[in-house]
């Protein structure tokens, strides 16, 4: 027999955006139902941000005894054993579950059904284990997986993505990687730190939505760890071979042929959408994700869409913020809420990181038209913090506009992704740069580099021949 549950919100997918909406809209008093058919977490606990931190922290650890000479310290090749390193990635996922899961959710009050969840309706869905499920208002949050090219032999050869890949124990000799975006470069950078030889395969330029300059940071710290970079290169065939999978690549009207051991696929990600039934809802969809406006609501006006679904950027904390616009909306009927990602950061885990900010070089460009913006740059060389670590490969570099105002950073270098905070704060507040000049910072640290940069704005006029006439004539009384 079926089971009809009446409620005020219901969430369809477990994941970081989902749990925000269900913990947030049950602890403030609506009636609250979670339906997830996986693991709870999602793709950010069990495949995505969590074991990937947790993986990049080992090869870090490898790295670091590596170069241990350098600090005047015996440098060792550690006995790198991939088993204790998948059961290292697995402690951390364990330790982390315990705040995602059906537990602590159905103790704050939430509904958690585990089941599968399709539309039978505008104002209805039912799953796979008999549940009607009717609400005011319903969040899908079922987020996204590993696309996997159709690539001729690819189904054939064996082959990992994110949702594979840290479930290896073996030794990887040789893992060739199809993408050069984040997931790609992280999981490449890693293996190699943990002795595999690495080659990655990217149709177009690695790390190529990111500045160009501080991407080649990057890049060039990519090559010198020894991996294997092809851009331009396009994958035309991949076989499963004795020793593991070989893999044709194409570039410039020329093909070669790559062996490995092993293979990662890591060319992008699709919207999990095929078993929704979203037409019986009338939801209007694409290839790309549930089609939204910006207070994120989809064509049936009780239903909204949040994180990787909606078909925007693909990140855990832009599935968090999504999930703070939906409470307002549908608790606090702040219906004028609308997404805003012009102050929305990002970070490539890599080493040394990168982060970015608002607009790029290309971006001012585009949207301020050449000389109507100005750059300002400071390298890690010149942080006396840097160089007392030995990370000295690193660039900062801002937009602001003519009037100063802070339209975009970029950082490459140790620890991009915490120093990327006052920028983000910056453009979200509308500062001029003059904000992050007047700071003081504390010495010595790597924030520094933005008090530096912010500071080089002014530059020009504070130590031009106007200003020494200027202290020449007050000097005089």
């Amino acid at each position: 027999m079926s089971s009809v549950i009446e409620t005020d919100i219901c969430v369809i997918g477990a994941g970081s955006g989902g749990l925000s909406v269900a913990a947030g809209a049950s602890q403030m008093g609506a009636r609250t139902v979670l339906i997830e058919r996986g693991e709870m977490g999602g793709d950010c606990l069990n495949t995505g941000c969590v074991p990937s931190k947790a993986l990049i922290a080992a090869a870090h650890t490898a790295h670091s005894m590596r170069h241990a000479g350098r600090f005047g310290i015996g440098a060792v090749d550690p006995a790198v054993d991939m088993a204790k390193v998948r059961d290292h990635v697995k402690g951390v996922i364990a330790a982390i579950a315990p705040m995602d899961s059906v537990e602590r959710f159905e103790g704050l009050g939430v509904t958690v059904l585990q089941a599968s969840a399709k539309f039978s309706g505008p104002a209805e869905v039912t799953t796979d284990q008999g549940h009607i499920v009717r609400a005011k208002h319903f969040v899908v949050a079922t987020g996204s997986r590993p696309m996997v090219p159709p690539v001729p032999g690819l189904a054939e050869t064996p082959h990992h993505t994110n949702e594979s890949i840290f479930d290896i124990g073996d030794t990887v000799e040789h893992l060739i990687v199809v993408g050069g975006g984040p997931i790609g470069i992280e999981m490449a950078q890693a293996h190699r730190r943990l002795g595999a030889q690495v080659t990655v395969v990217e149709m177009f330029e690695v790390l190529g939505r990111d500045d160009p300059e501080v991407a080649g940071i990057v890049k060039n710290r990519l090559r010198a760890d020894g991996l294997t970079l092809l851009e331009g290169t396009k994958v035309v065939s991949t076989a499963k071979t004795d020793a593991g999978v070989s893999v044709e690549v194409e570039k410039d009207g020329e093909t070669r042929i790559l062996t490995g051991s092993h293979l990662l696929i890591a060319a992008g990600r699709v919207p999990n959408i095929e078993d929704l039934d979203l037409e019986k809802a009338g939801i209007d969809h694409t290839r790309r994700g549930i089609t939204v406006g910006p207070n994120l609501k989809t064509s049936n006006k009780r239903v909204f869409a949040i994180g990787d679904v909606a078909g925007g950027l693909q990140f855990t904390h832009m599935a968090n913020y999504h999930a703070g616009l939906i409470i307002r909306q549908t608790l606090f009927k702040m219906f004028w809420a609308k997404a805003d990602t012009s102050a929305f950061p990002w970070v490539t885990y890599t080493d040394p990181e990168m982060a970015h900010v608002g607009m790029t070089e290309a971006d001012a460009v585009k949207t301020l038209g050449e000389g109507n913006f100005k750059i300002l740059r400071w390298s890690f060389a010149e942080n006396d913090r840097a160089q007392a670590e030995r990370e000295t490969d690193g660039l900062i570099k801002v937009i602001t506009d003519k009037k100063g105002r802070v339209k975009g950073a970029s950082i490459a270098g140790r620890n991009a992704g915490e120093l990327i905070m006052p920028w983000v704060q910056a453009i979200a507040g509308k500062q001029k740069i003059g904000a992050i000049a007047g700071l003081t910072f504390p010495y010595p640290t790597l924030s520094e580099v933005s008090k530096r940069a912010a500071g080089s704005y002014y530059t020009p006029s504070l130590f031009s021949e106007r200003t020494r006439k200027i202290v020449g004539f007050l000097l005089k009384f």
